[in-house]
């Protein structure tokens, strides 16, 4: 049990029958009346983010979510397959299940499959990938000095921007959270 009085950032709990977690909290204690608990907390499954004041003494269920490293396997069609490394089985997942930022997940990459209760809501992909670049425009040398990007197409097929001495087969540094280029690999 976790207690609205001891709450601290990235706390999840359930209420109602959904998954929270604890984004921002702050303790009020007015010159009149109780003292109160103002939070920002995100649904961890639909991602909406609410604001609600508790008291202090409210009490709700500890949940915990369960990150597994499983390996990126294929595709096939809506579904993508993702192998457990322990047990060798494979999770099928729907494509809606998938973040934006999967574009940038090759076969064989491992990712975090996350889930509460056996339910599984969402997958995180790696923080940096190194991709090669399957077509762009021609590099020039010397374009250093200024902050022009160009775009280029990656292995996995998404569009980045990339500075303009990138070439065709060079192997990027991807921030996956961003979608930046950070550095050749």
């Amino acid at each position: 049990m976790v207690v609205a009085g001891d709450f601290k950032n990235g706390i999840t709990f359930d209420m109602e029958g959904s998954v929270y977690q604890v984004i921002e909290f702050q303790h009020v204690k007015p010159g009149k009346g109780a003292a109160f608990v103002r939070t920002k907390i995100k649904n961890v499954i639909t991602g909406a983010v609410i604001e609600r004041t508790f008291s202090p003494t409210d009490k709700f269920e500890n949940a915990y979510i369960e990150r597994k490293e499983m390996q990126y396997s294929y595709n096939d069609g809506d579904l993508y397959y993702f192998m457990d490394m322990e047990s060798f089985e494979m999770l099928p997942l729907n494509s809606d299940k998938l973040p934006e930022n999967f574009k940038f997940v090759k076969e064989e990459m491992m990712c975090k499959i996350i889930s509460y209760k056996g339910n599984v809501f969402g997958v995180e992909p790696p923080t940096f990938v190194e991709l090669a670049v399957t077509q762009t425009d021609p590099g020039f040398a010397g374009n250093t000095a200024t902050n022009t990007l160009k775009p280029a197409t990656l292995e996995t097929g998404a569009v980045i921007k990339v500075p303009l001495f990138i070439n065709e087969g060079d192997v990027l540094k991807i921030d996956t959270r961003t979608g930046e280029y950070l550095s050749r690999a």
